[in-house]
């Protein structure tokens, strides 16, 4: 039997919510649409936790972070935990990464065959935080607003640059898998850095948004006295006092975060037109997800850091009509699962790893099967946090847990804007018992606290030294032989252009 292949095409911050009504409405995305008319969209999938290197870790490992050891942006990714792609090797897979999966630490390949692209954000520990002081603001790595005061548009930009790149090498790559020199299946996987603040898009695709009532957040700002504890630590950690966020800058913000989004879609377009025109469509599956979202303004908070839905939730669709019929899964889900998944659809065992993980497999929920006590755990570890921070999703209810600040549960079918925290309320107490019987048997926090701090101050003397005399840096460099390219004169003319093409040309 012949192998899938395997497409997973990453975005960076973009919230699940956006692919729920109304926003989706409002969209101008018709490839993502295309994907979710066609396969299976999990309406209720989670990050493990709202920040991209921890979030990206799960992705890979299938791990938490507090298995995993990727607490936050500065933390290294063991280049002894496994990964899909390591799992698909070993499967007869060729792996590549064309993009962004912020690796931190001196392994930056994580079980890829190649790497196609540089990373937008550097490997290093430079951004790690400090729990000794959680509250001093670090200005030059931290979050402010300006993504959100000077949203609007550019022709070039940081971003842009990044990901017109990524979809480059990406085509090239899977022309080169066209051409079959190399007979194995592929996981190629593709990783943009849209829509990502900042918020600035190119005019083509602002324009697609002209005259449209984008909607504006559910739930307006909340002042700083009525947030909770961690929110009000995010208002201070992205220097929300310095600024004045008004209407006009929320409208721009959302609507260049919508752009990017179409930006994305064009790209992806552009990708699937690939797998159409080589013949891979019929035998490709295609994974579109996203690290975490973005709270674009909703309770006046921006960016991710929390574990309301807007930072938590994310796309997750699973492209596969010859083996999925096409429909909508409201089971809680998380990325952590998506490495079984991937594992399973290769033909291997998803229950016989090499070492344990936090996921599970959506073959069957795909194909149909109900699991109404499936339990999605997110983790949070980073700025803006003072000790573990717990959130558990299972049915209709998430339970948000952390030492420092009153405990959070909501129903959210009831209240999907998260409103009424019914922690207290005595009708719930036994469910809220529930969950912290399963708190108490998964974590042990005080274990977990000093296990991050261990980390962080390990990590901090290691950079200070590190950037003591002569900086070496772990950054990627992506190699492209060009002897090999094209046409050299060690190379016979007559069998590189026969075999640099597809369809071959026919035998005479």
């Amino acid at each position: 039997m012949t192998q899938t292949n395997f497409l997973i095409l990453m975005v960076d911050q973009m919230s699940g919510c956006m692919l729920a009504e109304p926003m989706l409405k409002y969209l101008h995305a018709p490839n993502i649409k295309r994907l979710i008319e066609q396969g299976v969209k999990f309406e209720n999938a989670y990050c493990a936790s709202p920040l991209c290197t921890p979030a990206r870790g799960s992705f890979m490992t299938g791990q938490l972070p507090s298995r995993s050891g990727i607490y936050d942006n500065a933390a290294e990714f063991p280049a002894s935990t496994p990964t899909f792609a390591h799992y698909l090797r070993l499967k007869g897979y060729q792996t590549a990464l064309s993009g962004k999966m912020h690796f931190v630490g001196p392994d930056q390949l994580h079980g890829f065959e190649e790497r196609l692209t540089t990373d937008i954000y550097p490997a290093d520990f430079g951004w790690t935080p400090n729990w000794h002081d959680p509250l001093n603001r670090i200005d030059w790595w931290y979050h402010n607003l300006h993504s959100v005061t000077e949203a609007g548009t550019a022709e070039i930009s940081n971003q842009l640059e990044f990901d017109d790149e990524v979809a480059y090498f990406a085509r090239l790559k899977l022309h080169q898998y066209a051409r079959r020199l190399d007979t194995r299946p592929f996981c190629l996987t593709v990783s943009f850095t849209h829509p990502h603040d900042p918020y600035v898009a190119r005019q083509k695709y602002w324009d697609l948004y002209e005259n449209i009532d984008i909607p504006m957040p559910s739930v307006a700002a909340i002042t700083y006295a009525q947030q909770d504890p961690h929110s009000q630590r995010l208002y201070d950690a992205v220097n929300y006092s310095h600024y004045s966020i008004t209407t006009e800058h929320i409208y721009r913000a959302r609507r260049a975060y919508c752009a990017n989004i179409s930006y994305l879609d064009e790209k992806i377009g552009e990708l699937l037109q690939v797998l159409d025109d080589c013949d891979f469509t019929d035998n490709t599956v295609i994974v579109f997800c996203a690290d975490h979202g973005d709270m674009l303004g909703e309770r006046g908070l921006w960016y991710k850091m929390c574990f309301y839905e807007y930072a938590m939730r994310i796309p997750l669709i699973l492209h596969a009509p010859q083996q999925f019929t096409a429909k909508h899964i409201k089971t809680p889900v998380a990325a952590q699962d998506i490495l079984p998944t991937l594992v399973e659809l290769a033909g291997a065992n998803p229950h016989n790893l090499a070492c344990p993980i936090d996921g599970k497999s959506l073959v069957s929920l795909a194909q149909g099967e109900e699991q109404n006590g499936r339990v999605v755990y997110g983790e949070y570890c980073a700025e803006g946090s003072v000790e573990p921070m717990i959130m558990i999703r299972q049915g209709r209810f998430k339970f948000n847990y952390c030492e420092a600040d009153p405990i959070q549960l909501f129903d959210l079918e009831a209240d999907p804007q998260e409103l009424n925290n019914l922690a207290n309320h005595p009708d719930y107490a036994p469910l809220l018992q529930s969950f912290q019987q399963q708190l108490k048997q998964r974590w042990n926090l005080e274990q977990f606290k000093q296990q991050v701090m261990h980390s962080q101050d390990c990590r901090r003397l290691v950079d200070s030294a590190n950037r003591q005399g002569q900086f070496k840096s772990w950054d990627f460099q992506p190699q492209h032989d060009a002897t090999q390219r094209y046409m050299r004169n060690h190379l016979d003319l007559n069998v590189l252009e026969a075999n640099n093409r597809y369809p071959k040309p026919s035998s005479h």
